[in-house]
C-alpha cells in the first residue's frame, strides 16, 4: 500500500488537504471521487512526508460525543435527515478530529452505508459501545432512542471524570507546592544557616547535620537526581502500559480501602450503565457483557466480565458469576438477580447505574475529605523537621551563652 497526499474540493466547496493509502494513483482517485471530492492535486508521499505527517489535534472527549449524540437526536426529531444532521454537526463541532470523522462518516452514508458502518471505520473516535448501540437502534427502528441513551452514557462518564479530576487537583497542587518549598529550603535557606554556624564554630545537633547533609547532596547531585526521577516516571509509565503493569496497578488499587471503595463503585456504575444502554437497544446479553468487558479499565473487573460472558453463554444467569468473582458488592448481584427473576433486567440495570453514580460522587467527596487532613499532617511534619533543624543549633548557642 502506497501513501498519497491530496488536495481536493468537497461537495460544499471547501478546500481539503490530507493523506490516503491505496494500491495506486488510479485507485486513490476513484476512492476520493466516490466520496464526492474533486481532486486538484494528488502525489505519492515521500518517506520524509510520512514521518512528519503528525497530527496534534486532541481526541474528542466524552463531553464532545455527548453533545454530538444529543444534537443528533434534537435535529432528527425535528425531521432533519441523517445526512443533513451530519452536515450540521460537522460544521458545528469544534474538535477537528471529530469533525473530520463526521465528514468521512457522511461520505459513507452518502454511498448507501448505514450510520453504524460509517462510525465503525473510526474506532479511535467512536467506541464499540456506541457503534453497537447505534447499529441495534438502526435495525430496530429506534435510532433516536439509541442516540439519546448514548448521550446519557457519555454525559455520566464526563461528569464522573470531572469529579475525579476536581478531587485530585487540590492534593496535586499542594504536593507540588510542598516539594517546591522543601527544595527551596534545602537549596537556599539551610546552606545560609549552615555557613553562619560554621563561622561561629558551633557544634551542630544531629538533626541539623542530617538536614545539612541532605541539602549538600541535593545541591551536588541535582542533575543525577533529576535524571533518576525522570527515568522512574518514564519507566513506570511504560510498565503501566504492559499487561503485567496493568494487572499490578489494578491489584494495588483494590488493596487500599479509599481507592478500593471508589474503584469498585465506579466499576459497578460503568457496568450497570453500559449494560442498560446495550440491552435497551436490543443487543443480546452475551454480546452486551462482552462489550462491557472491553470498556473496563481495571484488569480484574475486565477479567471478571469475560468470565461472566463464558458463563452466560452456558445459560448461567449473570448474577451468579458476578457473585462468584468476589469483586462486586452484594447490592450489585442481588439486584441483578431480582431483575432476572422478574424479567426486567434492563430496568434494574438503570436503577443500579443511578444508585452507583450517586455512590461514586459520595466516594469522591470522601476521598477529598480524607486527603486534606493527610496532606496537612505530612506538610506539618516536613515544616516541623525543617524548623527544628534551624532552631536546634540556635537553642544550643543560647544555652552555651547562659552557662558562661
Amino acid at each position: 500500500m502506497a501513501s498519497f497526499t491530496y488536495e481536493a474540493f468537497s461537495q460544499d466547496g471547501k478546500m481539503l488537504k490530507g493523506s490516503i493509502e491505496g494500491e495506486n494513483e488510479n485507485q486513490v482517485r476513484a476512492s476520493l471521487k466516490a466520496k464526492g471530492y474533486i481532486v486538484t492535486q494528488l502525489t505519492e508521499a515521500s518517506v520524509l512526508q510520512k514521518d512528519i505527517n503528525i497530527s496534534f489535534d486532541k481526541a474528542p472527549t466524552p463531553r464532545d460525543l455527548a453533545v454530538f449524540c444529543r444534537q443528533f437526536v434534537s435535529m432528527s426529531r425535528a425531521g432533519v435527515s441523517i445526512l443533513e444532521c451530519l452536515t450540521l454537526l460537522r460544521d458545528q463541532t469544534q474538535n477537528k478530529k471529530l469533525a473530520k470523522a463526521i465528514r468521512e462518516v457522511q461520505a459513507e452514508v452518502e454511498k448507501g452505508e448505514s450510520l453504524a458502518t460509517g462510525l465503525s471505520k473510526h474506532p479511535k473516535i467512536f467506541s464499540e459501545l456506541m457503534i453497537t448501540t447505534i447499529s441495534a437502534g438502526e435495525q430496530s427502528g429506534s435510532l433516536e432512542i439509541s442516540m439519546e441513551r448514548m448521550a446519557d452514557q457519555y454525559e455520566k462518564s464526563a461528569k464522573i471524570a470531572a469529579m475525579l479530576k476536581k478531587a485530585m487537583i487540590y492534593p496535586i497542587m499542594v504536593g507540588l507546592v510542598a516539594v517546591g518549598a522543601v527544595i527551596l529550603m534545602l537549596v537556599k535557606v539551610i546552606p545560609a544557616y549552615s555557613d553562619m554556624f560554621k563561622d561561629l564554630g558551633a557544634d551542630l545537633p544531629g538533626i541539623t547535620k542530617a538536614v545539612q547533609s541532605a541539602s549538600n547532596f541535593l545541591i551536588d547531585n541535582w542533575i543525577i537526581i533529576l535524571a533518576i526521577v525522570v527515568a522512574i516516571v518514564v519507566g513506570l509509565k511504560m510498565y503501566g502500559k504492559t499487561d503485567s503493569g496493568k494487572l499490578l496497578k489494578s491489584k494495588l488499587i483494590l488493596k487500599f480501602p479509599i481507592t478500593k471503595n471508589m474503584s469498585v463503585k465506579g466499576a459497578c456504575s460503568q457496568i450497570s450503565r453500559t449494560l442498560s444502554t446495550l440491552l435497551a437497544a436490543g443487543v443480546p446479553l452475551v454480546e452486551a457483557v462482552d462489550i462491557c468487558a472491553d470498556t473496563m479499565q481495571n484488569q480484574l473487573f475486565k477479567q471478571a466480565m469475560r468470565n461472566a460472558k463464558e458463563e452466560v453463554v452456558k445459560g448461567v444467569p449473570l448474577s451468579v458469576p458476578l457473585e462468584e468473582s468476589g469483586l462486586f458488592p452484594p447490592m450489585m448481584y442481588h439486584m441483578i438477580r431480582i431483575g432476572e427473576e422478574a424479567g426486567n433486567t434492563e430496568e434494574m440495570m438503570i436503577k443500579l447505574a443511578d444508585y452507583y453514580d450517586e455512590e461514586v460522587e459520595m466516594a469522591t467527596q470522601s476521598l477529598t475529605a480524607a486527603l486534606e487532613p493527610m496532606i496537612i499532617i505530612v506538610l506539618a511534619g516536613i515544616v516541623i523537621l525543617l524548623i527544628a533543624s534551624i532552631m536546634a543549633p540556635m537553642l544550643t548557642m543560647y544555652e552555651s551563652l547562659d552557662n558562661l
